[in-house]
C-alpha cells in the first residue's frame, strides 16, 4: 500500500500557543499575522490560560527586572510603547473571550488590541471591562464576551491546549508548530519563516 505524500504547496496548519500575559507574545503580536499572509499556513489557535507556558511565579520574581529591560528595548527598536500592566493581571479571560472572538472571524484584531491595552497602555486585561472595550471596538457582541467567560467547555479548552503543547515538547510562548518542528520565541518567527519558504509554501 503506498503511503500518500504530501504534495508540495498544499497548505499545512500551525499551531500557534499564545499566553496573553507573556510580553513576548505581545512583541509576536506585532509580526506574527505576515507568516499568514506570505505563506499557505493555516493559523491553528492554541491560546492558554493562568501560568500556562510561562515562568513560574518564584522565577517570575527574580527575572522580571532583565524581562522588563529586554522587552522595552525591543519595544523601542520595534517603535512601539510599552506599559507593563499590574503584576495581578491574570490572562484567562482573554484567552476564554478570543474562542468568542475567533468563532466570529475577529481573532486578528482581538488578539491586537488586547495586548495593546494591556502591555503599551498598561491596563488588566483580567477585568471584563476592559475585554467589553476592546470587543466594542472591534465588532465583537458583548453577548458573545460574556458566554465565553463563562463556557466550561472553552475553559477546558485552555487545560487542553497546554497538555497537547507539552506532548508536543513546549516549554514556553510564543511557540509555534509545524509537524515536529517547534518554533520558540517572538524571535524565531524568521526562521519560522525560512522553514515554511523551503518547503515551498510562499504565497505566489
Amino acid at each position: 500500500m503506498n503511503e500518500e505524500k504530501k504534495v508540495p504547496n498544499d497548505s499545512m496548519d500551525l499551531d500557534v500557543y499564545f499566553n496573553f500575559r507573556s510580553p513576548y507574545c505581545f512583541l509576536a503580536s506585532k509580526v506574527m499575522f505576515s507568516i499568514f499572509e506570505e505563506y499557505k499556513v493555516n493559523l491553528i489557535w492554541k491560546p492558554l490560560g493562568g501560568w500556562s507556558g510561562r515562568s513560574s511565579p518564584d522565577r517570575v520574581k527574580k527575572k522580571i527586572h532583565l524581562v522588563r529591560q529586554d522587552i522595552a528595548r525591543s519595544c523601542k527598536k520595534m517603535g512601539i510603547p510599552f506599559s507593563p500592566p499590574p503584576v495581578e493581571t491574570d490572562p484567562t479571560v482573554a484567552g476564554l473571550v478570543s474562542f468568542a472572538a475567533e468563532n466570529e472571524g475577529l481573532l486578528k484584531p482581538f488578539i491586537v488590541e488586547v495586548m495593546r491595552e494591556e502591555w503599551a497602555k498598561g491596563r488588566n486585561i483580567g477585568e471584563t471591562a476592559v475585554l467589553l472595550e476592546v470587543a466594542d471596538r472591534i465588532g465583537l457582541p458583548r453577548k458573545a464576551v460574556e458566554e465565553a467567560i463563562n463556557n466550561p467547555s472553552f475553559l477546558e479548552r485552555l487545560s487542553e491546549n497546554w497538555e497537547d503543547a507539552q506532548s508536543k515538547g513546549v516549554i514556553g510562548v510564543p511557540s509555534f508548530t509545524l509537524e515536529d518542528q517547534v518554533f520558540w520565541g517572538n524571535d524565531r518567527i524568521d526562521s519560522l519563516k525560512e522553514h515554511l519558504h523551503d518547503l515551498r509554501l510562499r504565497n505566489i
